[in-house]
């Protein structure tokens, strides 16, 4: 193996070192990817929506991209070296084919953060669900009730007030109508 690697000119060993770190590299993220150990996707346990807030987004220079390129760039690199191309196309396509894979490195990054859901609660999508009444709701805002209301594809039991003149009784089927500043559904009975 000694014998070999001296053997190579230095144009030979620059590709096959880029190679073999890039492959090593490409190795560890990949093992930590899937064990789990991923950097990217530090969320932490925050149950809170920020307005405005759209995150860092697409990134074109990140680590895992960097290692693919260098992979791919080493091993293009050695495959024309061994097809006997020129050193100056050599890097030419090594440098194209790294490239080629940092971009669908970026893209399926992209694809797959759009598919991501923060699964925090927005009340405001509550406005117009249709639920049941779960615990008594006193009649013109007298006394905080509960209901069960279908929001965001769950079915969530959230307290509620009325405006009604009447109590709103277990089994009341009811719509929301408006939500107030601190997160009470304001509900009517649904009319038949």
């Amino acid at each position: 193996m000694e014998q070999w690697f001296s053997a190579l000119s230095v144009f030979e060993k620059a590709y096959w070192i880029i190679a073999g770190i890039g492959s090593l590299l490409f190795i560890f993220v990949l093992i930590s990817t899937i064990m789990g150990a991923d950097g990217d996707d530090i969320d932490g346990d925050v149950d809170a929506d920020i307005d405005g807030d759209t995150g860092i987004g697409f990134q074109f220079f990140s680590f895992k991209n960097l290692v693919a390129f260098f992979t791919i760039f080493g091993w293009s690199g050695i495959s024309c070296i061994d097809a006997d191309i020129s050193k100056p196309l050599t890097i030419i396509i090594s440098t194209i084919c790294g490239l080629v894979m940092m971009f669908i490195m970026a893209f399926l990054v992209l694809q797959i953060s759009k598919l991501k859901s923060s699964g925090t609660l927005q009340l405001k999508n509550a406005k117009g669900a249709i639920g049941e009444v779960y615990l008594p709701i006193g009649a013109n805002q007298s006394k905080i009730g509960k209901v069960m209301v279908k929001v965001q594809g769950a079915l969530r039991e959230l307290e509620a007030l009325t405006n009604h003149d009447i109590d709103l009784k277990t089994g009341t089927v009811i719509e929301v109508t408006d939500i107030t500043s601190n997160g009470i559904l304001i509900v009517e009975q649904l009319k038949k």
